[in-house]
């Protein structure tokens, strides 16, 4: 499955939710069920609402604490969001929202005033990057980040951002999956980053969601959208209902690096240190993660690895590609031990490597 950037210009299509039908089944035996008009059925009538209503507060309570806290970042003539960091003016938001650009206008949630700010720094590697305002406006709050570790299959969480340039929209889904790697396409100014431990949320994810916040009914941001799932079956249309989000836990390695040292300085990325193109065999199919370069000193370098190389696993994951290599890499540490099995002159070799840091 591939994956699109949600940045403007472009439409992807809204969340389409499965339908479920809700069924009472009894046994073959025992007490007939109590009549429709009995006292159970009254109770369950006037419980609903009140449930609904309760649910529906909950929603108008997180909305109102943390809309304040998303803002509309305009980068050239793209739109993309943000979510403010700390009350020092920092905005966290995705690598690609801000693109190449070294300043841009934010419009808050309360206000339609645009502000300045500038470029901190940008880390494409994980598709993350802060910006700073001029000055802070009344009524604008650093969000609260919540534990990645605490994040569940099954929880209600609400996307706030500017989805097609309509700012401090707001939509509903759960969270679907986590633990997901997914890679980014570099298709219309994409990083092109593989980036591990994504939460996977049916909220609908559309252009322009890009860098805003994913939260639970906590009130606590829990990730940062980034991604909506592309179906190359139909023509890389948008697969409804399935959005990624860069966990709070990574957001907040990233954004405090960048925000104490103006750049990061310690990714937590695995990396073997050396330079792949993808290879094909005699079909024209992938065929492997050639080596053009190896760095000194690096994991690989260590390991004797050398250019001409053709990594085709790691670990116990076949390797293919550049992006199956990046994948593989994504779901390791630096200082893991694993093993690389790759080709030299035709022959299968394997090497024990201690991975390094990107």
């Amino acid at each position: 499955m591939d994956a699109s950037r949600t940045r403007l210009p472009g439409l992807l299509g809204a969340v389409a939710g499965p339908v479920c039908a809700l069924l009472l089944l009894t046994g073959c035996s025992g007490p007939a069920p109590a009549s429709p008009d009995g006292p159970v059925a009254e109770t369950a009538r006037a419980a609903a609402p009140a449930a609904a209503n309760d649910l529906q507060a909950d929603y108008q309570r997180v909305i109102e604490d943390v809309l304040p806290s998303v803002v509309q970042i305009q980068a050239g003539d793209s739109l993309g969001s943000g979510v403010v960091y700390d009350d020092k003016g920092h905005v966290v938001t995705n690598a690609h929202v801000v693109g190449d650009g070294r300043t841009f206008r934010v419009t808050t949630a309360r206000t339609e005033e645009s502000l300045a700010a500038e470029l901190v720094s940008s880390y494409p590697e994980q598709d993350l990057a802060v910006i700073k305002l001029d000055r802070l406006p009344e009524g604008m709050k650093a969000a609260r980040f919540g534990d990645s570790a605490k994040v569940e299959v099954g929880q209600i969480v609400l996307a706030m951002g500017s989805p097609l340039g309509l700012s401090s929209s707001v939509t509903q889904g759960i969270v679907s999956a986590v633990g997901r790697t997914v890679t980014e396409g570099r298709q219309g100014g994409g990083t092109g980053a593989t980036i591990g431990n994504m939460v996977q949320t049916s909220a609908a994810i559309n252009p322009g969601n890009s860098g805003g916040a994913l939260v639970n009914l906590d009130g606590q941001v829990i990730g940062i959208p980034t991604l909506a799932a592309t179906d190359p079956g139909l023509g890389d249309s948008a697969a409804p209902g399935i959005g990624f989000a860069i966990p709070a836990s990574m957001v907040r390695t990233v954004a405090d690096q960048i925000v104490r040292d103006g750049r990061v300085t310690d990714s937590g990325r695995a990396a073997l240190g050396i330079t792949v193109r993808t290879v094909v065999d005699d079909g024209y199919r992938p065929a492997g993660a050639a080596v053009v370069e190896v760095s000194d000193g690096g994991a690989a370098d260590d390991a004797g690895l050398r250019p001409g190389d053709v990594i085709v696993r790691l670990g116990d994951t076949d390797v293919t590609t550049i992006t199956s290599l990046a994948e593989a890499l994504a779901s390791m540490e630096p200082g893991d031990r694993t093993k690389v099995t790759y080709t030299r002159d035709g022959d299968e070799r394997t090497a024990e490597v201690t991975l390094g840091e990107q």
